[in-house]
Order: C-alpha cells, then sequence, then structure tokens
C-alpha cells in the first residue's frame, strides 16, 4: 500500500510495485501563460539563477540535478580572481555522479581531452588521400589552356 509523509518542504512519497505496474493517471498541466520563470532566460531579475530555463537541457533534473545546481551556482556566484576556481570539487563531484548514469549522460567520443589513440593531440589529423601537388605539372589532354603560371607546350 503506498503513502505520503511530509518532512519539512518535502512530501515523499512510497509506493509499491503494483502502484507502477497501473496505468498513470496523471493530468499534464498545460503552460502558464503568467508563469513568473517562463521567458526570463538563465539569470532571472533578481540575480539568481532560473532552473526551469530550457537553455539548461534538463541539467537541473535528473539523478545528478543537484551535483549540477551546486556547481553551477558556485560558478555563477564566484567572486574569485580566476571564477569558479574554487568550484573544482562540485564539478568533479557532478561528473562522478554523470558517469555512473551514461545512458543518461554520454561521454562525447570526439572531445578533444583525449585524442583518439596513436595521435598526440598536437598533430593535425592525415587524409588518406594525400593533397594533389602544387608543384606545376603538365596540363592534361583535355585542358583547355594553360593555368597562370603554366607554359603552353
Amino acid at each position: 500500500m503506498s503513502y505520503c509523509r511530509e518532512e519539512g518542504k518535502d512530501r515523499i512519497i512510497f509506493v509499491t510495485k503494483e502502484d507502477h505496474e497501473a496505468p498513470s493517471n496523471a493530468e499534464l498541466i498545460a503552460d502558464d501563460p503568467n508563469d513568473p520563470y517562463e521567458e526570463q532566460g538563465l539569470i532571472l531579475p533578481n540575480g539568481e539563477v532560473n532552473w526551469n530555463c530550457p537553455c539548461l537541457g534538463g541539467m537541473a533534473s535528473g539523478p545528478c540535478g543537484s551535483q549540477f545546481k551546486e556547481a553551477f551556482s558556485c560558478f555563477h556566484y564566484s567572486k574569485e580572481e580566476v571564477k569558479g576556481s574554487e568550484c573544482i570539487d562540485n564539478f568533479r563531484a557532478m561528473q562522478e555522479c554523470m558517469q555512473r548514469y551514461p545512458e543518461l549522460y554520454p561521454q562525447d567520443e570526439d572531445s578533444e581531452s583525449s585524442p583518439p589513440q596513436g595521435q598526440s593531440g598536437s598533430a593535425p589529423p592525415t587524409d588518406s588521400n594525400p593533397p594533389a601537388s602544387t608543384s606545376q605539372s603538365a596540363p592534361s589532354s583535355d585542358s583547355e589552356a594553360p593555368s597562370e603560371g603554366q607554359n603552353a607546350s
């Protein structure tokens, strides 16, 4: 049997396996055009972070939402000379959380921090087809006129 209890500002709902197997009867509420957080951007007029901003891509919710909020808030409110330098532990905690949920937070395979094997990261990628030589070569038989820098034969 499911039940609910309140602890401070939080409501804790306990449900059974049977409760989860039944179809949801939740009703979605239409967007409120008078919502004070809608269309505000990332930073609200009072200087606080708008965690409902679509620009955050849902990072403020989910299993690592609290770690994201802590790291982002620390950076946003940072007064250090190197902004956010005191937030390293917060970002590390967020990264560790995200690594526990790779299906929700996939790692970018093409990140600059980890170059592909065999490359040091400083050399540009090589192409399997080398570029055409820029030295003068004889015009092909189907060319109409020699290009600049080439002599007519």
